[in-house]
C-alpha cells in the first residue's frame, strides 16, 4: 500500500537552490526573506535563536534539527543579539562559507543552512498538509543527511542534480516523521499518527480512483460516521472529501503536466467516470480546463527546453 507522506514528498518535487556553513562568534544576527521557499537549519556546534514570522522564537543547539517547508521573514541569532546599529553582514571567508559576529574570536556556534524549492505548482496544497515549522533534536540521521547535501551541494560530481533531489527526499521524509502524534498541527503527518485515521488515509492514497463515501472511509477506520468525520476534520484540518478531491486533483495536474494521459484517460486515472464530469472539477478547483491546462504547461516546458 502506497505511503501518503513519500508519495506527497514525491510529488512536491523539491530541489536543492544551495547550502552554506556558517560561522558565528559573538553577538551577531541575520534577518532573511525567502518569499515562501523552504529551508532547512542544521546545529553542528554552539547554541542560537531562530525567530521564523508568526511562530514563537526557539533555542536551537547541538545536533538540532529545523525546517520550514514555507519561509518568509526569519532572523537567525546569538542568544543576546548586537546592538541595534551594531550589527555587521556575514563575511564568505571561502566559498560557501560564511562568518557571522567578531572575526578575532574563535566561532562558537556552527551551523549548516539550506534553501531549496518545490518544483509542484501544487506546493501551496501540498505543503498545507505538513508542519509550519519542524523542529527535531538529536536526531543524528537528520544531521548525516544535512552534511551529504552540504558536500553534494559544493562537488562538481557527475549525477549531481539528481543526487542532490533525492537527498532532499530522504531528508524531507526523515524531518517530517520525527514529528508526529497530538504535538503535530493539524495536517496529513498528524492524521497518519492516528491509528484508525491513517487507516483510511492510506486507502484514499492506495485507491483514489474508487468512489468513496465518507460512510466506507468511517468503516475503513472502525468508527461511526460522525466520529470519523469530526476527528478527520481536527486532526487532518479539512473533510475527507476536501482531502480527497485535494489529492486527486493534485494526481491530475501531475499527470497532465508529464502530457503521457490525454484528459479522457487522466479523468479514468484520478476517479472520475466521464471526462466531462472530471472536466467540471478540474475547472472549478483549478480555474482554468484541464486541455488549457495540459497545453500552457506543456508549451512552457517546450519554450523552456
Amino acid at each position: 500500500m502506497p505511503d501518503p507522506l513519500a508519495q506527497v514528498v514525491e510529488l512536491l518535487k523539491p530541489t536543492a537552490s544551495f547550502s552554506k556553513l556558517v560561522t558565528g562568534t559573538g553577538r551577531w544576527i541575520v534577518h532573511r526573506s525567502i518569499h515562501g521557499h523552504p529551508f532547512y537549519l542544521v546545529v553542528l556546534d554552539g547554541v542560537c535563536r531562530l525567530a521564523v514570522h508568526g511562530q514563537e522564537s526557539i533555542i536551537l543547539e547541538t545536533g538540532d534539527f529545523v525546517l520550514v517547508p514555507a519561509a518568509h521573514d526569519f532572523v537567525v541569532s546569538s542568544l543576546e543579539p548586537p546592538l541595534p546599529g551594531t550589527e555587521a553582514p556575514p563575511v564568505e571567508v571561502s566559498p560557501g562559507v560564511f562568518r557571522l559576529g567578531s572575526p578575532d574570536q574563535a566561532p562558537d556556534v556552527r551551523a549548516l543552512v539550506g534553501h531549496c524549492a518545490f518544483g509542484s505548482e501544487d506546493a501551496h496544497l501540498l505543503v498545507s498538509l505538513l508542519p509550519r515549522l519542524l523542529h527535531a533534536r538529536g536526531h543524528r540521521r537528520l544531521t548525516t543527511l544535512g552534511e551529504l547535501l552540504d558536500d553534494e551541494t559544493r562537488g562538481n560530481r557527475p549525477g549531481r542534480d539528481v543526487i542532490l533531489s533525492r537527498l532532499l527526499e530522504v531528508l524531507l521524509i526523515e524531518a517530517l516523521r520525527t514529528t508526529t502524534g497530538a504535538a503535530a498541527p493539524p495536517g496529513l503527518l498528524r492524521g497518519l499518527a492516528d491509528e484508525r485515521l491513517a487507516t483510511a488515509l492510506r486507502q484514499l492514497h492506495d485507491q483514489p480512483t474508487r468512489n468513496w463515501t465518507v460512510a466506507e472511509l468511517a468503516r475503513e477506520a472502525a468508527l461511526s460516521r460522525s466520529a470519523f468525520f469530526e476527528r478527520f476534520r481536527r486532526e487532518v484540518g479539512v473533510a475527507p472529501m476536501e482531502y480527497l478531491l485535494g489529492w486527486r486533483m493534485a494526481l491530475a495536474k501531475n499527470l497532465l503536466r508529464q502530457g503521457g494521459a490525454g484528459v479522457a484517460e487522466t479523468a479514468e486515472r484520478v476517479g472520475y467516470s466521464s471526462a466531462s464530469t472530471f472536466s467540471v472539477a478540474f475547472s472549478r478547483h483549478v480555474g482554468v480546463p484541464p486541455v488549457h491546462y495540459a497545453r500552457a504547461r506543456q508549451a512552457s516546458v517546450g519554450t523552456l527546453n
